[in-house]
Order: C-alpha cells, then structure tokens, then sequence
C-alpha cells in the first residue's frame, strides 16, 4: 500500500519568516501561516475560527522566504507534515507537528527598499535534493 503526506494551504503569514542556521551550517527558516474556516450556525449565524500552521523552509528556499516574505503576505504553499520532539531548557520533553515547505506561491509580495513590489521573482520552489538536513 502506498502512503501520501501532503499539505496544501492558502493563508497569510503571521510574522516575518525566522532565518537560521543549523549547527552543519544549513539554512532553515521558520514562519506561521494563519488560516480561516468559515461556517454557519443552525441560526444562520456565520461563525468563524482562525488556525495557525508552524512552517519550516530548507536550504535555497528558506532564504528565499526570508527575502521576499513579510507579515501578512498571502502565501499559496505545499508541503508535508513532519512530527518531531525536542527538550526545553528545563529538561521537559515537547512534541511540534510543522509543515515542511516544498513549494511556495507568493500572492502578495514584500516590497522592496524602493516601496515597490518586485513582479520579476518566480514562485518559489524547492530544488531536488533540498530537504532537512
């Protein structure tokens, strides 16, 4: 049997994207995308809830994010979800769920020094090869 782990989300970012480093020196930059869902109640009521998505982007990507991304860009992206654990600095044991970016669509872009929106960038796209670590 096969498997399938793929995301696909439309949304704006939270905050500017969060550029690093890992200790091998490969970039990594990490952002929040935040969804709407919408709906009407039995009375006719339109209600509303917001969901936010930890993003992470490799490699060529990731820089990329952090050049042309800014808070409140509308992003069209695909990824897959990966689960991972880490230890806080008091020693508990946290578990994340984030979406590992593979491709991003910019809709609205981050301008430039000059107050312009720069319309020559392509969509974004991770090359072959350029995952985690």
């Amino acid at each position: 049997m096969k498997n399938l782990n793929r995301v696909a989300l439309l949304g704006h970012l939270v905050a500017a994207p969060e550029l690093h480093e890992t200790k091998n020196g490969v970039p990594v930059a990490h952002f929040a995308v935040a969804t709407n869902r919408r709906w009407k109640d039995a009375q006719g009521k339109t209600k509303g809830e917001t969901d936010f998505h930890r993003i992470v982007a490799w490699r060529n990507l990731g820089k990329l994010c952090d050049e042309y991304l800014a808070k409140g860009s509308s992003v069209y992206l695909e990824g897959y979800l990966k689960n991972r654990s880490y230890e806080t600095k008091e020693g508990e044991k946290r578990f994340t769920t984030e979406i590992v970016a593979r491709d991003v669509n910019i809709l609205t872009w981050k301008k430039n020094r000059d107050g312009q929106v720069d319309p020559e960038v392509e969509p974004l796209e991770e090359e072959e090869g350029e995952t985690e670590e």
